[in-house]
């Protein structure tokens, strides 16, 4: 990919990145309680319906930031920032987070970090949702079945992620770009008149 001034990381994208991670570092804390508490009354693979929280930063990253590395960087941070806070995952999540991301990093990159569209969030949820069911699968659940457990649960991750992590993550995005605070980036200035 061709360097452009355009792909430089200003320090503002930097610090909003920064943000972005931190604070959904603390939600990844949180929802982990939740994860395994309260939702554990919905037996695997069903509690996947709710996996695509963990995945938002990636999208929400790159639909703010627009710069190369954006997805990877947010999510990658927001991992780092749950394990700092004691996740019940630990430090499996310093390989997790950045593996979701690199998937999610993956679908902006192939648009030649051009297109913020909502199918490309889309993508870039589910993406990444798939990259963290099969790496679930494979490290927290290797002794279950593929037809009664491992399918489901990927598919149903896929999904969560698709609606929360793109879906969520493309109108996140517009929200706080209609607020005015993302007024110095594209996405901000992408809002629709008033």
């Amino acid at each position: 990919m061709k360097h452009t001034d355009s792909n430089r990381w200003r320090t503002i994208d930097i610090v909003v990145a920064a943000v972005l991670g931190v604070a959904f570092g603390v939600i990844f804390w949180a929802w982990g309680l939740l994860w395994n508490g309260p939702a554990e009354v919905i037996p695997l693979p069903g509690r996947a319906v709710i996996y695509g929280v963990w995945l938002v930063p990636a999208v929400l990253g790159a639909l703010v930031v627009r710069k190369p590395g954006a997805a990877f960087f947010t999510l990658t941070l927001a991992a780092l920032v749950s394990v700092a806070l004691g996740s019940a995952w630990g430090w499996t999540l310093v390989v997790q987070g950045p593996a979701e991301a690199a998937a999610a990093e993956l679908v902006f990159a192939a648009t030649g970090y051009r297109a913020f569209r909502m199918p490309v969030a889309l993508l870039a949820g589910t993406l990444a949702g798939v990259a963290a069911a099969l790496y679930d699968v494979f490290i927290w659940y290797p002794g279950t079945a593929w037809g009664s457990f491992r399918l489901p649960y990927i598919l149903i991750t896929a999904v969560s992620s698709l609606v929360v992590a793109g879906v969520g993550g493309w109108y996140l995005t517009r929200a706080l770009a209609g607020t005015g605070v993302l007024d110095r980036f594209p996405a901000g200035r992408d809002r629709p008149a008033v």
